[in-house]
């Protein structure tokens, strides 16, 4: 076959050869891909985005040096004359078979590369990719990820959501991020994207939305003292997510927040942990209170100079997806369970003690949990490592265990640092607003009332219940003897466990 004599310079040579290899290689390892699984998380990276690359580069070439050597021969032919525009004349076999290769070959080009072009993109829009590209920076976020009850929702619906303009903004910032790693430059922990994550009502509520919220729900809770016997706290929730019709009249639920006919603003600070103004507004009577801080006060200069926001779904369910336990949590979890034997002596004590420390690595944190708590049993009781020792190599392993799962040092990252926002245990959460100092120029005051968001049905000791009856609901008893302590301090005053 007969090709034109430009094409025969080193440039085109080695870009045909460049495009020619490089497809081989995508369609290989496509069917190798697609029929053996090989490849595991990063073929689709080569596939769809580095590998295209280089072939469209090749591609590129083979012009480029097709012109350069087509000037060389003319001015070796007629030096001086002047060059006029090439002449594409069908009639010369050489021009012909040339044109057809091109079209042919321009043809099935596009369509191989259209084809990766949309695998490119729904790659890039995997939990793979997001999770697994950049291992080190992503782990705590992948990780946490899995254990969530949006396991199954892939991250850009959240975080990037419906529509073209979003998709751009997230891949402008992606390249950031790309240098960011490249360079080594990016912020330990991650910091959580609060000013540039999409509002709830264009993601969240795609698939939960304000008119279809169930009805309440009952939580149980399980929880394990740190004394010898690990005794174990049973309490029994109804948490008031909907309103509920009552011998009272209309008793509203948590979600009122964000009813249609309910409008709430804040200001807050920048990481939106302390909350100087709130402002409440009926959209259909058009009742209007505002209510400030009076442990938190503010200028109105100051006031003005911070955003205001309208309260939706993630002010509250701030980590639906990336939820970091706390130890104490994790621990009660696994003991209720059976992964750890709630029968170990001090057990629970034990655990607190290895956890709730700082280690620079996973692997020197796995290390000092196995040591402290094999010492302990050790010096203070050492017929159950006699005895029992598999349940206490047992009780380790899931020690460690629940620590990779929830706790990332390497990258900062734990429950100290990202604070959940659901509840007020372990942040201040609902105490943000509710804390009783929250007043408005009328006297009204954002209660603290436990009562507000959820009824003690029953609580105690396995053995020793309290039941709520239909006419009188339970006060909550601290499982410890505080006094009245609890009724005026935070609960993350002691359950956040950062001091």
């Amino acid at each position: 076959m007969k090709l034109p004599s430009s094409i025969r310079n080193w440039i085109s040579i080695t870009g045909a050869v460049l495009a020619v290899f490089n497809l081989a290689t995508i369609l290989s390892l496509v069917i190798l891909n697609m029929f053996f699984g090989f490849g595991g998380s990063y073929i689709g990276l080569f596939i769809y985005i580095v590998l295209p690359g280089f072939m469209i580069t090749g591609l590129i070439l083979i012009p480029i040096g097709m012109r350069i050597n087509r000037k060389r021969a003319r001015k070796a032919a007629a030096a001086g004359e002047q060059l006029n525009w090439p002449v594409i004349d069908f009639n010369n076999i050489a021009v012909r078979n040339a044109g057809m290769i091109f079209i042919v070959g321009t043809v099935f080009l596009l369509i191989i590369s259209s084809i990766g072009s949309y695998e490119a993109f729904h790659y890039t829009e995997s939990v793979e990719f997001c999770g697994k590209l950049c291992h080190k920076v992503m782990e705590p976020e992948y990780t946490t990820y899995h254990g969530s009850p949006h396991e199954r929702v892939a991250c850009v619906e959240c975080h990037v959501g419906a529509g073209a303009s979003w998709y751009v903004k997230s891949k402008l910032s992606g390249l950031y991020q790309v240098y960011s790693v490249l360079a080594n430059k990016y912020p330990r922990p991650i910091p959580t994207p609060i000013a540039n994550l999409r509002p709830a009502r264009e993601t969240c509520e795609e698939c939960h939305w304000p008119e279809k919220f169930y009805d309440r729900k009952m939580r149980v809770e399980h929880s394990f003292l740190a004394d010898d016997q690990n005794t174990e706290e049973v309490i029994h929730l109804q948490i008031k997510t909907s309103s509920q019709m009552t011998s009272h009249g209309l008793e509203r639920g948590i979600h009122q927040h964000i009813s249609p006919n309910v409008k709430i603003e804040y200001k807050s600070s920048e990481d939106r942990q302390t909350i100087p103004w709130v402002k409440y507004t009926n959209t259909k009577t058009g009742e209007v209170q505002v209510f400030t801080d009076s442990m938190n006060e503010m200028s109105q200069q100051q006031l003005d100079s911070l955003e205001t926001r309208v309260m939706d779904c993630i002010d509250c369910h701030n980590r639906p997806s990336h939820d970091y336990g706390v130890p104490q949590n994790f621990i009660d979890k696994s003991m209720y369970e059976g992964r750890i034997s709630k029968t170990l002596p001090s057990i629970k004590l034990v655990a607190m003690m290895a956890l709730n420390q700082d280690y620079p690595t996973k692997d020197s944190a796995f290390i000092a949990i196995k040591s402290q708590v094999m010492d302990y049993y050790q010096s203070a009781d050492p017929e159950v490592l006699t005895n029992r020792k598999a349940d206490v190599e047992q009780a380790i392993a899931e020690m460690q265990k629940d620590y990779g799962n929830n706790i990332f040092p390497e990258m900062n990252a734990s429950w100290k640092h990202y604070p959940n926002n659901i509840g007020h245990m372990e942040s201040d959460g609902c105490f943000r607003c509710h804390n009783d100092r929250h007043k408005s120029k009328s006297g009204k005051v954002i209660s603290k009332d436990c009562n507000l968001c959820h009824n003690i049905l029953a609580e105690g000791t396995p053995g020793n219940m309290q039941y709520a009856d239909s006419t009188q609901l339970l006060a909550f008893k601290h499982p410890v003897d505080i006094g009245g302590e609890w009724k005026t301090s935070n609960c993350s005053e002691c359950h956040s466990a950062l001091y």
